[in-house]
C-alpha cells in the first residue's frame, strides 16, 4: 500500500509539473539547482503525505496541567495577524530523465533515432546463469544457502529449533556470465556563442536556459554524450562551461571564426562515422560583414551540415545587434532538413524554441 501511495503521489507531482511546464521552462533558478542526477522543482498546492490519527482539533495532552486549562503560546505580541491562508509550496526532487520525459510528452517530441552509421558496438558482461565453480566474489548467496539447506534436510542434519546452515564446497553456486555486444549511441553537442559587446547578461541568461533544456532532452536519448563550448567575437576559442556562460568581450563579431573552430574540433576528436553530432549557435544576429555571412553559409553547406545530425541556430533579441544573420541563413540555405533556426526574444519563447528544434526527431 505504501508503494502504491508513493506512486500515486509521484503521478500527482508529475501532473503539476506538466500543467506548469511552460512556466518551469523559463525559470533560470532551476538550472542553478541542477545536481548530478536530480533537480529540485518548487510545486505549489501539494501537501506532503503524512499519517493522521483521529481528530486533532481538540483534546488534552499528557503532562502537567488540568483539563480545560488554556495553553498560552509565547510571543512578543507585535505585528498584525493575516487573514489569508498560507500558500503551500513544496520542493520535490525529480530526476533529469523524468523531467525530459515530461518535456517530451508535453511538447509531443518524437524520440530521436540515432543515425545507423554512427552506432558504436560495445562489449559488456551479462550475467546469464549459475554454475558450481567460480570466484568467491561471484558467489550467489541465496542459491548457496538453498543448496546447503536442501542437503542438511535430506541427511537429517537440519534442526528446526537450532537452524544453523553451514555450506560446504559442493553447496556453493556462482554467477556465470558471457560477453554480449551492446549497441551504444554516442553523441556530442558543440555549443557556440557570440560574446561580443552586444551580447549582455540578459541574452546570456536566455542562452543558459535554452542550452539546459537542449542538454536535458539529448541526454535522455543517448547513452553517452559529451558537451563542448566555443565562444567568439572576431576570434573563437574553446572554453569550459563556466567561462562559456560568464565571459563577455568588447570586440566585434565574426561568426565564421566559431564555425572554423567547431570544424577543427570535430575533425580532431569526433569522427562523424562514430558520433551523432549536434551544433548549436547562439547570437544576436550581428556579424562583421555580409561577406563573412556568405562564408558562414558556404561552410555550413559544404563542411558542417553534411556531417551533423542537426545545426541549430538560436537568435536572441538584443538592442545592439542587427538581427540579420537568421535572414541570411533563410535566403542562402533554404529547405535544409538538418538546419533549424528560431528566435528567442524573451524567456517565454524558450518553450516553443525547444519544440522547434526537436519536433522532427533528429
Amino acid at each position: 500500500m505504501i508503494e502504491q501511495d508513493h506512486q500515486r503521489f509521484r503521478q500527482i507531482v508529475k501532473g503539476k509539473i506538466r500543467d506548469d511546464l511552460r512556466k518551469f521552462v523559463t525559470r533560470g533558478e532551476l538550472v542553478g539547482k541542477e545536481g548530478k542526477h536530480l533537480i529540485s522543482i518548487p510545486v505549489h498546492g501539494i501537501e506532503i503525505p503524512t499519517f493522521r490519527y483521529g481528530d486533532n482539533s481538540s483534546g488534552v495532552g499528557s503532562g502537567e496541567g488540568d483539563e480545560g486549562q488554556t495553553v498560552n503560546q509565547p510571543g512578543d505580541g507585535k505585528g498584525q495577524g493575516g487573514e489569508e491562508p498560507g500558500q503551500h509550496l513544496m520542493e520535490v526532487d525529480v530526476s533529469l530523465e523524468e523531467l525530459a520525459d515530461i518535456l517530451g510528452e508535453e511538447l509531443r517530441l518524437p524520440r530521436i533515432e540515432p543515425k545507423g552509421r554512427k552506432q558504436i558496438t560495445a562489449i559488456r558482461d551479462k550475467y546469464s546463469g549459475i554454475r558450481r565453480v567460480g570466484p568467491e566474489s561471484l558467489r550467489h548467496f541465496k542459491r548457496t544457502y538453498r543448496e546447503a539447506l536442501k542437503r542438511q534436510i535430506m541427511l537429517g542434519l537440519y534442526d528446526a529449533k537450532n537452524p544453523i546452515i553451514v555450506p560446504i564446497k559442493n553447496d556453493k553456486r556462482f554467477r556465470s556470465w558471457k560477453e554480449v555486444l551492446a549497441p551504444q549511441s554516442n553523441a556530442v553537442i558543440v555549443y557556440m556563442m557570440d560574446v561580443s559587446g552586444s551580447m549582455g547578461d540578459e541574452q546570456k541568461e536566455l542562452v543558459r536556459i535554452e542550452a539546459f533544456w537542449v542538454d536535458t532532452w539529448l541526454r535522455r536519448n543517448y547513452r553517452g554524450i559529451e558537451s563542448r563550448y566555443i565562444v567568439h567575437d572576431v576570434q573563437a576559442r574553446e572554453v569550459d562551461k563556466q567561462t562559456f556562460y560568464h565571459l563577455r568581450e568588447d570586440g566585434g563579431t565574426k561568426i565564421s571564426s566559431a564555425f572554423k573552430c567547431a570544424k577543427n574540433l570535430l575533425d580532431t576528436h569526433y569522427d562523424p562515422n562514430e558520433w551523432n553530432i549536434y551544433l548549436f549557435h547562439f547570437s544576436d544576429g550581428d556579424n562583421c560583414s555580409e561577406s563573412d555571412s556568405r562564408e558562414c553559409c558556404r561552410m555550413l553547406a559544404e563542411q558542417l551540415l553534411p556531417m551533423v545530425n542537426m545545426f541549430g541556430y538560436c537568435q536572441v533579441a538584443s538592442a545592439y545587434g542587427s538581427g540579420n544573420f537568421i535572414n541570411v541563413l533563410h535566403d542562402q540555405l533554404p529547405n535544409r532538413d538538418n538546419l533549424i533556426t528560431n528566435r528567442v526574444n524573451t524567456k517565454e519563447d524558450i518553450y516553443d524554441s525547444i519544440k522547434g528544434f526537436f519536433k522532427a526527431g533528429k
